[in-house]
């Protein structure tokens, strides 16, 4: 038998660094549940390392080398239960964890806010407010978890609750508050809470700005972001969000360039502002910036930017962002899936359009959605149709916008009837309730179709007040089919509701030219005058050797305009030439 003296005349060394290496070593051929003292030798002086260990392996996705680890331990503390139990539902394993905690011995004030974290992070709300009224004891960790978690899941009336009953307070539980207020609308009551708070920090700062820009309140946002006394990276994001959302993407892109260390949410928030804006080209650019830096795109940037080629119906750039796509590995993403869809339908390539939405393993009501909606822009109306029938058989649930996508298809199709039994299958089968995109297609329809009467009924019969959007598409069909009573009411209509709507003055002007009503053409050219209302020019663009060309009336900014102002003429004097010679054979032949 192995005798261990710690005695005085002992001349074995006594010194940490013996007891680490000569004890085991003596220790090594017995075993350790035979004598005690070798498992309390080995186990105390290890325990903390294991615990890191699991920690760390867990951290890495290795739960199953985690919990080897955990299993091999002789003797557990309640850190190494707390590693595993936390290390489990963070890699997607909640009901281990729950099966864990109930073996655990003894438990902690750590142990339960794991488990009330874990139910937050894996939907379970209601549990981890079992858990947190089942706790002996709480910290102000516990209440936090538990406001938070409860505003996560817009339940903002029982984290307020749980608010007032709390006994300590901090930073922490104030700013979940704040969050929970703005998220409901409630702003005003965010700012005194926000105003309450002790000592604010960064993050108390960016929810409260975040809250404004959300809430539509950009000025209070503005004003509040300069008296925040350390701006960083995330609150001057959300600035960059909203000074985008306000349509003054030249103030964004000089707060993003006042960014030192930019991450991928600040690049999204720029690419997507522009994107959002109509400014596709410049999106374009700060993407090729962005991979310069060595900053990869996530699926968000990718989104952002197919929406930039989308809008210029830049096919070669939708294609090249493809490429990145599936570079990047998120060719099976269904966001982005649905995003190509949209962008090959936009960029003209229907075919495309359909392969990319093929290649989606379980499509959602969006996928189904933008696939229709692509099929009835181009033309093929029994293929939306077919489509349809499609989404019905693989039991996805319409919404207003299949419906939309289907009038549109009845619309480009110039199928009246069946718009009409469409519009009412919604209303009556599906029991969607139309807005006012579904009432203004309707009209659309009915308006082209030559069914001026009928589409006026429609607007009176509605359930709201006609924008002018609808009223636009009854004076377009006023303007075709000549009916100028019912056009001088729509033109009327749409001035009261945007008095700076150029169209409106100019298709009623037209109007009356083609009902020879010449007085009343002056009289609304006097008037537009009079009121300031200038027409706003058209423009157009083409893609020529991957870059973007803009036109628009009167517009001789292009650097190459006398260039083109040369070619012009050149293709007048062909015209004049070709019409010349079609004359001196029709003269000789007569």
């Amino acid at each position: 038998m192995l005798a261990i003296c710690f005695s005085s005349s002992c001349s074995l060394p006594r010194t940490p660094f013996a007891i680490r290496t000569i004890f085991p070593a003596l220790l090594h051929s017995f075993n350790r549940k035979s004598h005690p003292l070798s498992t309390k030798l080995f186990s105390t002086q290890d325990v903390f390392a294991f615990n890191v260990k699991i920690g760390s392996l867990s951290r890495a996705g290795h739960i199953a080398a985690a919990r080897q680890l955990f299993d091999q331990m002789t003797i557990r503390d309640t850190v190494s239960w707390n590693s595993i139990i936390t290390g489990y539902w963070k890699n997607g394993c909640f009901d281990e964890s729950k099966r864990l905690f109930g073996l655990m011995p003894t438990k902690n004030v750590v142990s339960w806010n794991s488990m009330i974290a874990g139910c937050i992070e894996n939907g379970r709300i209601d549990q981890a407010l079992q858990y947190f009224q089942a706790m002996p004891q709480r910290n102000t960790a516990s209440w936090n978890a538990m406001i938070s978690g409860l505003v996560r899941y817009d339940r903002v009336e029982e984290a307020g609750r749980l608010f007032e009953e709390m006994p300590r307070r901090n930073v922490i539980s104030f700013t979940a508050m704040v969050d929970g207020f703005a998220k409901i609308g409630e702003i005003e009551q965010a700012r005194a809470l926000f105003n309450c708070i002790p000592q604010k920090n960064a993050v108390s700062w960016t929810v409260m700005i975040s809250g404004y820009i959300e809430n539509g309140r950009f000025d209070k946002a503005e004003k509040l972001f300069e008296q925040m006394p350390d701006k960083n990276i995330v609150a001057m994001t959300a600035m960059i969000t909203g000074y985008c959302k306000e349509g003054k993407t030249e103030k964004a892109k000089m707060l993003f360039d006042q960014i030192p260390c930019r991450d991928c949410a600040s690049w999204n928030a720029i690419i997507t502002g522009y994107a959002r804006n109509g400014s596709g080209e410049e999106a374009l650019k700060l993407l090729s910036q962005m991979l310069k830096t060595g900053m990869q795109p996530d699926h968000t940037t990718l989104v952002s930017v197919l929406t930039a080629c989308s809008s210029l119906a830049s096919l070669q750039e939708g294609r090249k962002t493809h490429v990145l796509v599936l570079k990047s590995g998120y060719e099976s993403h269904i966001s982005i899936c649905n995003a190509l869809v949209t962008m090959y339908c936009k960029c003209g390539s229907i075919i495309d359009s359909e392969l990319a939405f093929r290649c989606i393993d379980h499509p959602d009501v969006v996928s189904w959605n933008a696939m229709i909606a692509a099929f009835a822009r181009h033309g093929f109306f029994d293929k939306a149709l077919a489509s349809f029938g499609e989404m019905r058989l693989n039991r996805a649930e319409p919404d207003g916008i299949t419906f939309l996508s289907l009038l549109s298809a009845c619309d480009h199709a110039g199928k009246v009837h069946e718009s009409l039994n469409w519009f009412n299958s919604m209303v009556e089968s599906y029991r969607i309730i139309p807005g006012p995109e579904h009432y203004a297609c309707l009209v659309n329809i009915l308006s082209r179709g030559g069914q001026v009467e009928k589409a006026y009924k429609i607007i009176q019969e509605m359930p709201f007040e006609a924008d002018s959007g609808i009223w636009s598409a009854l004076l377009s069909a006023c303007h075709v089919h000549l009916n100028v009573k019912l056009g001088e009411l729509a033109a009327k209509k749409i001035m009261e509701l945007e008095p700076q709507n150029s169209g409106a003055y100019v298709v009623l002007s037209n109007i009356y030219a083609a009902a020879g009503m010449w007085r009343e053409v002056t009289r609304v050219r006097g008037l537009m005058k009079e009121q300031g209302v200038k027409k706003q020019p058209a423009y157009s663009w083409m893609e020529i050797e991957n870059k973007v060309h803009f036109f628009s009336g009167d517009d001789a900014s292009h650097p190459e305009i006398h260039r083109i102002q040369l070619e012009l003429k050149g293709m007048r004097l062909q015209m004049i030439t070709d019409n010349d010679i079609e004359e001196v054979y029709s003269e000789l032949s007569s």
